[in-house]
């Protein structure tokens, strides 16, 4: 049995993969030999590699190229596609590819809310976990937050302008941190199975900000004057679009801020600092991270 990571390269992957090495090699945990990640890109993978990971060639997109990419008893992790609009014809022939096998467990990151997340960017993930549980394949559902680093990423042009711009109001956002996540991707891929098999978990952050609380953390933490500036969606997608991003990524990004508003992202269960064994990274950390490596 080997625990199977899809989509190993990404940057949710490889913290993943990550996770799996740094597990103590005790009983109920998967040392490095037996990690696989499934890659587009063997060169990608090298230093996965070089640290022991046994490497299988596959893509999302080529139905075909997965056919040897789970053997029976794997223990798999399908990370979803970046390919917004390919990407339930994708989850669907890794789903038929990890049936055919006769894999032991299926976990699968999803959105936090599920069937109760009413913004477009949930719509191919709630499509994906019907066609899981249509399958009969023993599964795990991370219904994954938003990650810190979402925010934290463009930090470059809020502290160029002194301001963060959102049209989510005093919407609130339970972020955590890309690493809180793969943790616990971790933990359910090499805890007792029986304890996460056919279950679901809604995980987010311990602690949700809003836009202006996390315009003040930015500011005290980089030493410049950062405010709040909220628009209305109409003004915040022409913005958007003004600086140059693609209008379908712009009209996603007011649509989740929409969302964000009315409370979708701001669900906290709990799940994910009980998965993971420690509280959820703050907010002001990864701030704070994305700084130190400017």
């Amino acid at each position: 049995m080997s625990i199977v990571v899809t989509g190993a390269t990404g940057q949710l992957g490889r913290l993943v993969v990550d996770a799996l090495l740094d597990s103590a090699p005790a009983e109920g945990t998967a040392p490095a030999e037996r990690v696989v990640a499934v890659v587009r890109d063997k060169e990608k993978a090298a230093d996965l590699a070089e640290r022991g990971v046994e490497l299988r060639i596959a893509d999302y997109g080529r139905p075909e190229t997965l056919a040897d990419a789970f053997e029976a008893g794997d223990r798999v992790l399908l990370i979803s596609g970046s390919e917004v609009g390919r990407r339930v014809a994708q989850h669907a022939a890794v789903i038929d590819a990890a049936k055919a096998a006769g894999v032991a467990q299926l976990a699968y990151t999803g959105v936090l809310g599920g069937d109760d997340a009413d913004f477009e960017l949930a719509a191919e993930h709630k499509e994906t976990e019907r066609l899981i549980l249509a399958s009969g394949l023993p599964y795990t559902l991370l219904r994954n937050g938003w990650y810190s680093e979402n925010y934290t990423a463009n930090l470059a042009p809020v502290l160029a302008h002194g301001a963060v711009v959102s049209n989510a109001g005093e919407g609130r956002i339970a972020s955590a941190s890309r690493a809180d996540y793969a943790a616990a991707a971790a933990a359910v891929l090499t805890g007792p199975a029986e304890e996460h098999l056919n279950r679901v978990y809604e995980l987010s952050g311990d602690t949700a900000w809003s836009f202006a609380e996390y315009a003040a953390e930015v500011a005290a933490r980089s030493g410049r004057e950062v405010t709040y500036t909220p628009v209305s969606a109409e003004a915040h997608l022409e913005i958007l679009t003004g600086a140059g991003l693609p209008r379908p990524l712009a009209e996603i990004l007011v649509d989740v801020d929409r969302a964000a508003e009315h409370g979708a992202l701001a669900l906290r269960t709990g799940d994910l600092t009980r998965l993971i064994g420690r509280p959820t990274t703050p907010v002001g950390v990864s701030v704070q991270e994305a700084l130190d490596a400017s």
